[in-house]
């Protein structure tokens, strides 16, 4: 297990590594393999990608972000002209139903409402407006239209855990409700591991929620 400082060293390099992300703004922290970032970055796409970068790395239970998005002046734009922009993206995007996402902007914070039918759809939505010049930050509300048919979820998301390499038959344990709420339970060795969790309960059809209680050790 790497130390505070080696973590922090760690995290740093990855950081650098990533071409998405201008690194020289941004602090970090490690304790007990919590990792918190620090400092500003340009827009919200940069901010994204730092801590889905530093969730890769070996060692990292969990991120606690705290980088702001300054926008330089001659990027920033109005709320009214985030709003129509972000309203065209989300009308262009074909994997979305037509007409069923709303975008409100409150000084550059976009709220996403709406429902549809599935978590990648929620997801489409999301990096619609996240990447859109003047924005500071995203709160995705989108929520999923409830299925009828749930009795087979749990066993049909232990199938597919089944077939990832990641996980063998005793790591992780999956509860459902018949509303579609996916509860994980368990423990597995990294934060890749456990956003992978995750990624699959919301590939199945039916799941609404997802409560992902597994530990990372």
């Amino acid at each position: 297990m790497s130390t505070d400082s080696e973590l922090q060293k760690l995290v740093l390099a990855e950081l650098t590594w990533e071409p998405s992300v201008t690194a020289g703004h941004i602090g970090v922290t490690a304790k007990a393999g919590v990792v918190t970032l620090s400092g500003h970055v340009e827009t919200y796409i940069q901010k994204f990608a730092a801590e889905k970068a530093v969730r890769r790395v070996k060692g990292v239970r969990a991120v606690a972000e705290e980088i702001e998005v300054r926008v330089p002046t001659g990027l920033s734009r109005t709320d009214d002209e985030i709003a129509t922009v972000a309203a065209n993206q989300l009308s262009w995007d074909v994997s979305l139903p037509r007409d069923s996402i709303m975008a409100k902007v409150e000084k550059g914070w976009v709220t996403l409402t709406g429902q549809v039918g599935w978590h990648y759809q929620q997801q489409a939505a999301e990096q619609d407006v996240h990447g859109l010049h003047g924005v500071i930050g995203v709160t995705n509300h989108i929520t999923l239209k409830p299925r009828v048919n749930t009795a087979n979820l749990s066993d049909d998301i232990m199938h597919a855990i089944g077939r990832s390499w990641f996980f063998d038959d005793e790591s992780v344990h999956v509860r459902a409700d018949e509303n579609g709420r996916v509860t994980l339970t368990g423990s597995v060795p990294s934060l890749h591991d456990w956003d992978l969790a995750s990624t699959t309960v919301w590939s199945a059809a039916g799941t609404t929620q997802v409560f992902n209680n597994i530990s990372v050790d």
